[in-house]
């Protein structure tokens, strides 16, 4: 069990929530897959750190800040004698390696040279972990997770795990020989206290409540195609089933993430769910699942 357990960014969420409620723009949408699939490929790793039964602290999703910069670690294992800094990546297809640079082969776009990436958060949490009275030697790997990667002309020495070599690399980690003491416990609630919920580099387009589409959304596949009955939501498209309440809840936070200075009210749920068939609906889970504050017309829930 992860001392931190990883969870969708806000940014993630929020993009999701735009994809589904309105057209996002090509750069947009590129940039949601990527958020989306790299998650996915977190994920995925998480499933292989999971099966460690070796003495390690795991901690998913850091987000860290040194000297004004920021610089994120999608897996960091601390065992007794060495820090082990992961960047997880999700490419999928054929890449190649050249001057320093990683290229699509089938595009021959270049592509955000992950080594890179692996060196930038390296050289800011060594210096962290010196302030904080830590000199573990540091070992970052680059994670491909993706069994339908390949990389050609790779370089030899880079510290680069391929999907072939995963299993056997997390059965050498197993065995490395490690126990850790109150000190090391010490450094992983330090990290994760310093970790910022927000990233500074997070990206959002434009957009107003009106222009968004209504609805009550799928909580599996996001669609709007949703059959309302007396106490459950069905959806269509993928068959999955939802309490009404259950829904209503989750398009109150989803409401509250998208616009946290509108205030949440029975005639604005009523309008954002927009296929509950009454307020009085709407009302009653509001009154029963948050705090009521005003009376009648001046009502709003928190």
């Amino acid at each position: 069990m992860p001392l931190k357990p990883r969870s969708e960014s806000k940014e993630l969420i929020i993009m999701r929530f735009l994809n589904t409620r309105m057209v996002l723009s090509t750069k947009d949408k590129k940039r949601y897959s990527n958020l989306e699939k790299g998650y996915q490929g977190e994920v995925r790793f998480d499933q292989l750190t999971a099966n460690l039964q070796n003495d390690l602290y795991i901690i998913n999703d850091l987000c860290l800040e040194f000297n004004n910069s920021e610089f994120q670690i999608d897996t960091l294992i601390i065992s007794q004698e060495t820090i082990y800094p992961f960047e997880v990546k999700n490419y999928e297809g054929a890449y190649y390696y050249e001057s320093e640079s990683f290229y699509s082969k089938l595009t021959k776009e270049e592509i955000k040279n992950p080594l890179d990436q692996l060196k930038r958060s390296s050289s800011l949490l060594r210096p962290l972990l010196k302030k904080l009275g830590i000199f573990l030697p540091i070992e970052g790997q680059v994670v491909f997770v993706n069994p339908g990667f390949t990389l050609y002309q790779a370089p030899l020495n880079a510290p680069i795990i391929y999907p072939t070599q995963l299993i056997t690399h997390m059965g050498k980690l197993n065995k490395t020989p490690s126990k850790l003491n109150s000190r090391h416990k010490k450094l992983a609630d330090q990290l994760i206290s310093m970790h910022q919920s927000e990233s500074r580099y997070s990206q959002f387009p434009s957009y107003k409540y009106e222009q968004l589409k209504k609805g009550l959304t799928c909580s599996g596949c996001h669609s709007f195609a949703i059959l309302v009955g007396e106490k459950k939501l069905v959806c269509e498209k993928c068959g999955c089933e939802e309490d009404i309440e259950s829904a209503v809840l989750r398009s109150v936070k989803e409401l509250k993430l998208l616009f946290p200075d509108r205030k949440i009210t029975t005639n604005g749920i009523y309008e954002w769910c927009n296929v509950i068939a009454s307020k009085k609906i709407i009302r009653r889970i509001l009154m029963a699942n948050l705090t009521s504050v005003g009376m009648r017309h001046l009502r709003y829930f928190v």
